[in-house]
């Protein structure tokens, strides 16, 4: 009788068949895929899913894969909104308790131009309508030591919650930048206060948020990438402290380390930044982790 059928007395008897397949020279890959099989066995014997139900999950992975543009990845967004990615960044991001947490990348990175130091990545309308805001802090390792040369890469969304990637009123780069600190590891740009949005939900896993009756909502955040010679790169998030959805972020990617407020700036610190009228200040420090040996090519005490 084949196996894993009805009348089949050892139920495990298809998942080892098809186990006994995976071969190769990879040994990780083995795994990986050993892995996936066994759990995905697993899922069907305790949900039991009818033909019909696995069909639709098919075609619901079909039109995801057929959702994806150069400028949009909706399979990174079923991985954001299932809690995956935060969980693939939780299990791959450990180290000193000193460290900067990391956090998602999310869908909308793309590269972004050079700037120097201080400049303003808000290059569109929202200059004109948004709460203007500058961001700054140090960049050092774990023990505190500033770091030279690191390159910040630095993308957020508008005060309408739009990346310039969704929106035609921006020109590309808007609110987007490259910069490299100098010897004291200090970092500054001048933007203007993102605000909070909707992930894309006219695709399929839009269509699985309104289905498992969720909201679709990410806190207002400035992303950050950072790399820096012998220390681990790191993707974070800077998070406004009052933004209401804090608690109840879509892509569960808030770390209480990563909030910071954006509080009204005064006199002195308006002559420091160059900022002219009212704006907001937040201020965020960022430490590395150092690399291991491996990855600098020398050896740690």
């Amino acid at each position: 009788m084949p196996p894993g059928s009805a009348h089949d007395p050892e139920p495990d008897a298809l998942v080892r068949q098809v186990l006994s397949t995976v071969r190769g020279d990879d040994e990780r890959l083995r795994e990986l895929i050993g892995g996936l099989v066994t759990h995905l066995h697993a899922f069907v014997r305790e949900t039991r899913p009818s033909e019909g139900e696995w069909l639709r999950a098919l075609d619901f992975l079909v039109r995801t894969g057929r959702a994806c543009t150069e400028r949009r990845n909706e399979f990174t967004l079923l991985s954001d909104m299932l809690g995956l990615t935060s969980a693939v960044d939780e299990v791959n991001h450990t180290g000193p308790a000193t460290m900067t947490p990391s956090s998602v990348e999310g869908p909308f990175h793309s590269p972004a131009p050079p700037r120097p130091m201080g400049a303003w990545i808000s290059e569109g309308p929202e200059l004109r309508r948004g709460e203007r805001a500058v961001v700054h802090g140090r960049i050092t390792d774990c023990d505190g030591r500033p770091l030279a040369d690191a390159v910040l890469d630095v993308w957020q969304a508008n005060d309408t919650g739009l990346y310039d990637s969704q929106d035609d009123e921006q020109p590309d780069g808007n609110l987007r930048g490259l910069f490299t600190t100098g010897p004291d590891g200090a970092y500054w740009f001048r933007t203007v206060k993102p605000a909070s949005y909707p992930v894309p939900t006219d695709g399929p896993v839009g269509e699985l948020l309104r289905a498992l009756g969720r909201h679709p909502m990410r806190p207002a955040h400035v992303h950050l990438r950072v790399e820096a010679a012998g220390h681990r790169s790191l993707t974070t998030h800077v998070f406004a402290a009052e933004d209401p959805y804090l608690g109840s972020d879509a892509a569960f990617a808030v770390k209480d380390a990563l909030i910071a407020p954006f509080v009204p700036g005064d006199e002195d610190t308006a002559r420091r930044f160059g900022m002219d009228g009212p704006f907001l200040e937040a201020g965020f420090d960022i430490r590395l982790a150092a690399a291991p040996a491996a990855e600098t090519g020398g050896t740690r005490a």
